[in-house]
């Protein structure tokens, strides 16, 4: 028997990750279900065409395999990562890229900081904070699906901490491209810039995620400090695409 097509946000499971990688369902996105098992084909999202795989053993196998062939290679398995190592291990034409943190909270940081949203007048700082600071941060100004940028400025005015509101979905708001400039850090200017978007993004679709590098103990440190939860993740890809560039 095939697949079952899913064509609305309700037919997911209540998986945040999964919720967020449907998009509200937006044109383009594919979705498939068979038994527990749940793929999620999207295309440019996080400056990738993302596969979220929800589920595991042969029935989520087969989805992936129907789904590939459906929507071509250049789509990336993310997900648990149970469920991605054993996607790797059973398609030799696809490689693990790496291991993640996911980390998401349905309540308000309560943090009081001195950030604000900033204006478009802004996007030049950003861009020049992360092209120092951060330049491979996949959130940047001008992208698709960047919201907004939340920052904070030092007693001179010069921006010194930002963070996007990037790649939100109906259900589950995100938070990307969190930088600080290094003379500004210990002084409480990540989590200000955080807080005020971890907040909004609840108040807005009930909750807030991100993704933080399996290394990057500091990071989440800070997120758990403002009430995030992690649960580790993987990606993987074809071979063929690898190394592909970012758009």
């Amino acid at each position: 028997m095939p697949p079952t097509r899913l064509t609305a946000v309700s037919d997911l499971p209540a998986d945040p990750l999964v919720l967020w990688s449907a998009q509200g369902m937006r044109p383009g996105v594919r979705a498939w279900r068979d038994g527990d098992a749940v793929v999620v084909a999207c295309p440019d999202l996080s400056r990738r065409h993302r596969l979220a795989v929800h589920g595991t053993g042969g029935r989520l196998l087969g989805l992936v395999r129907h789904a590939l062939a459906e929507v071509g290679p250049e789509y990336r398995p993310l997900g648990d990562a149970d469920a991605v190592t054993e996607v790797v291990a059973a398609f030799p034409e696809i490689e693990l890229l790496d291991r993640f943190w996911w980390m998401d909270t349905s309540d308000r940081t309560g943090f009081r900081g001195g950030a604000s949203w900033l204006g478009a007048d802004a996007v030049p700082e950003v861009r020049a904070l992360l092209d120092t600071e951060y330049p491979g941060s996949y959130a940047r100004p001008g992208g698709t699906g960047i919201r907004r940028w939340a920052g904070v400025r030092d007693e001179h005015g010069a921006l010194v901490a930002a963070a996007a509101d990037a790649w939100s979905a109906p259900e589950v708001g995100f938070l990307a491209g969190v930088v600080t400039a290094p003379a500004a850090r210990g002084r409480g200017h990540a989590a200000a810039v955080c807080g005020l978007v971890v907040d909004t993004l609840v108040a807005r679709t009930g909750r807030a995620a991100l993704m933080v590098d399996s290394w990057n103990d500091a990071a989440r440190t800070l997120y758990t400090k403002l009430g995030l939860t992690a649960r580790p993740i993987a990606a993987a890809a074809h071979r063929s695409f690898v190394d592909q560039p970012l758009d």
